[in-house]
């Protein structure tokens, strides 16, 4: 039995560890290398790094979605910690509100893009980092209350009215008792949220126009050239891209984890 399960955690630890190899080994192969199909470079090709940074501005890219995806998971929990301690604990909205904020992201992101434009015309915000990052605090706001509604059900009740009783109004309950106990959660929601927002490309295609604005998912899809895409400088750019998310998962992944997995609870 231990040797099946030392099996497995073995063929789970390749299935997660092979892409990043592949596009280690994409990065150093040159174009006639992956026009052949060959899994390894007849020669190392490191000339695809420097290349890579010189096409475009890959600092520049990762530092928009670096402020976008920090700042959007802060204002998805600016409104979601208040707004799901509300509906779960006093039943706001009754029934129908969690079931429509829920639903709600069951919608495609394409069927809002015309709106969301609009909107961000009449707040001058379109083609900003700020309006990225106002967007996406939005629309990650049912992935919040789904991961927080279920900590907000295992707090004991009993912390929250014997504040109340000892004089404590809503806003220090919510401070003072509320959020300490709930910080667990908190910062998984943050995490997941922003990682969310950090690999989000559609809406930043569309919504932002400049090299100044645009995140590093949308700088990915520029490794194209007159004929051909530039695979191994698209490798380079996306080992950059994914390093901030494997070292937060890798200092932040007991947080994580207890986010991910609190949903499942009841």
């Amino acid at each position: 039995m231990r040797a099946v399960s030392t099996l497995l955690l073995l063929l789970a630890i390749a299935i997660l560890v092979l892409p990043i190899a592949f596009l280690g080994i994409v990065s150093l192969k040159g174009q006639a290398d992956i026009a052949s199909g060959t899994i390894l470079p007849s020669a190392l090709y490191w000339q695809n790094w420097p290349d890579a940074f010189a096409s475009i501005a890959i600092g520049t890219y990762l530092r928009n979605s670096l402020v976008a995806s920090i700042a959007s998971a802060a204002l998805t929990l600016a409104i979601a910690v208040p707004g799901t301690h509300a509906i779960v604990r006093h039943g706001l909205g009754g029934k129908a509100l969690p079931a429509l904020i829920l639903g709600s992201y069951m919608a495609p992101p394409i069927v809002a893009l015309f709106p969301l434009f609009y909107l961000l015309k009449v707040l001058g915000l379109v083609n900003s980092v700020a309006g990225l990052a106002l967007i996406y605090g939005v629309m990650n706001l049912p992935v919040a209350f789904w991961l927080l509604s279920s900590f907000v059900r295992r707090l004991p009740v009993e912390l929250e009215e014997a504040a109340v009783v000892d004089g404590a109004g809503p806003l220090t309950v919510l401070v003072r008792i509320v959020v300490p106990l709930l910080m667990p959660g908190i910062v998984g929601t943050a995490i997941i949220c922003a990682i969310l927002a950090y690999n989000e490309f559609l809406l930043a295609a569309f919504l932002t126009r400049s090299e100044a604005t645009q995140t590093l998912p949308v700088g990915l899809s520029l490794y194209q050239g007159d004929r051909q895409l530039r695979y191994g400088q698209m490798a380079v750019a996306s080992l950059v891209g994914i390093a901030p998310v494997y070292l937060l998962a890798m200092f932040l992944q007991r947080w994580l984890v207890r986010g991910l997995t609190a949903g499942a609870i009841k």
